[in-house]
């Protein structure tokens, strides 16, 4: 994870676009077009398209600026913001875990080394826009106003956590790999159908990739030219099963390139451009310019959940890398070079979110516990016919609308 090794990685990898992108729907035809005739014995043969992938970087690990930064970055009080966000996201990170590991808390997917990638989506999204995280988003979620208590909720057990309040619009956490990409595919099917100028945004791991799930998605996707955008957090590892061993595919954005959709790949611990590649991705699908697949270059600085152990599988050495180039690292030295943050400042930062974070913890265990009842919320709708039923044979209805059956 040197920034050497990151170079070499990325040096032959905009946008996948085709090199030759000519007329209409002459592909579909089986005749080949007029082309030089083809030298003595050697077959008929023409390059129809080529593609290139590229990395975009505006921040490189030490903080210092690469060409000129986009608009929302030239504003240090926007910069703080969102530095703001991945400080408070790992806060609480560290407070999740510590609940888990004190019995107060199920098991929990930690977001630690990722804050780039979730903050600078959320920055980037509009609040109609409609988005579908996986179950480590939490820069995301905060950053759209999903509350601390709810996101504690979830893990704790209760699904309420997973009814959101704010943004009402966005999909609940998404346990099963992949599937979270159809959602949001459907979601901009309808976007598109009503002629809503808004946009849809789905997260997946490197290893959801993998998935058909996706491939599907990518498809409709591109077939239909939704309004959507794909962000494939690539840290290095689906759970203990490293890239390498995932796919021989030198990127994750080219499988974008069999569904005809455009891909990028950017420097996912660079929450500027993280930011600026989503926003400008989300304006060409809100503009009528279709799908957008993104790939964000990260790395999982902690286990794949607090179940997980993985100094049993990563190497140490990589580990102590990875720290070296993480996110929050080189957007401190950027602010600390503009004379807007110091150790003082962010100290004040830390303890101010760790007490909103306290706050959350005590509402989230004195929630009071539900009643087995429950677990009939959200199956059936309360229809006249099924309360003038209830009210006949005197049995009262529980939830939204079920009749109890041990009355």
């Amino acid at each position: 994870m040197t920034e050497s090794a990151r170079s070499t990685h990325t040096s032959s990898v905009a946008h996948a676009t085709p090199a030759d992108a000519s007329t209409g729907a002459a592909w579909r035809s089986y005749t080949p077009p007029p082309d030089a005739s083809p030298g003595p014995g050697e077959p008929w043969v023409k390059v129809v398209a080529e593609y290139q992938i590229r990395h975009l970087r505006y921040l490189d690990s030490q903080g210092r600026t690469c060409g000129e930064l986009p608009t929302f970055a030239q504003d240090d009080a926007e910069l703080m913001k969102m530095f703001g966000a991945m400080l408070r996201a790992r806060v609480f990170d560290g407070k999740a875990i510590n609940l888990q590991r004190t019995g107060k808390l199920g098991t929990y997917a930690p977001c630690l080394g990722q804050e780039a990638c979730h903050v600078g989506v959320g920055a980037a999204l509009r609040p109609e826009d409609c988005a579908a995280i996986v179950y480590r988003e939490i820069g995301t979620l905060f950053w759209r106003g999903v509350r601390m208590t709810d996101v504690l909720l979830y893990w704790g057990g209760d699904e309420r956590g997973n009814d959101f309040a704010i943004p009402r619009h966005d999909f609940p956490w998404c346990v099963p790999i992949a599937t979270q990409t159809l959602h949001a595919a459907g979601a901009a099917l309808a976007f598109k159908i009503r002629q809503e100028p808004r946009c849809a945004l789905a997260f997946i791991g490197d290893g959801g990739t993998s998935e058909g799930t996706f491939y599907e998605a990518l498809n409709v996707a591109g077939a239909k030219q939704l309004p959507i955008v794909f962000m494939i957090v690539n840290n290095k590892w689906a759970i203990s099963v490293p890239i390498e061993q995932q796919t021989a595919a030198q990127t994750l954005a080219q499988k974008a390139i069999a569904a005809g959709i455009p891909g990028i790949q950017v420097d996912g611990n660079d929450v500027i451009a993280v930011r600026d590649v989503t926003q400008r991705a989300l304006a060409q699908a809100r503009s009528g310019g279709g799908p957008t697949v993104i790939e964000a270059l990260s790395y999982r600085l902690s286990d794949h959940t607090t179940a997980d152990d993985a100094t049993r599988y990563r190497p140490q050495g990589e580990l102590d890398e990875a720290w070296k180039v993480e996110p929050l690292i080189r957007l401190r030295k950027l602010l600390t070079a503009r004379g807007v943050l110091d150790e003082a400042r962010e100290q004040a930062m830390k303890n101010e979110y760790a007490r909103e974070v306290e706050t959350a913890v005590q509402e989230y265990l004195n929630t009071p516990r539900q009643t087995t009842d429950a677990m009939f919320d959200h199956l059936f709708r309360q229809s006249a016919a099924l309360r003038g039923r209830a009210e006949r044979t005197g049995t009262p209805l529980c939830g939204h609308g079920t009749p109890r059956t041990d009355h």
